[in-house]
């Protein structure tokens, strides 16, 4: 699926995208109860692996997460 289509349907759509590259722990939060509720979470979690995005919350996850995720495909 192309980016486009699925970032149209995203619970972020119109959101200030500066709440998902958070400076404090309670925006991390804001960003993250954003994305519990999307109905894209897996296609955006997929865009962020396949392009190595290191930083920001995408598809409910923090930077740190995506880096274990990696660290652990490929073990």
């Amino acid at each position: 699926m192309k980016k486009g289509a699925w970032t149209e349907q995203a619970a972020c759509r119109g959101t200030d995208t500066e709440i998902f590259f958070p400076a404090t722990p309670a925006e991390e939060a804001e960003a993250l109860s954003i994305c519990a509720s999307c109905p894209v979470r897996a296609q955006c979690l997929g865009y962020a692996v396949r392009n190595r995005e290191t930083y920001g919350i995408w598809g409910g996850t923090t930077p740190e997460q995506r880096r274990r995720m990696r660290r652990e495909r490929a073990a």
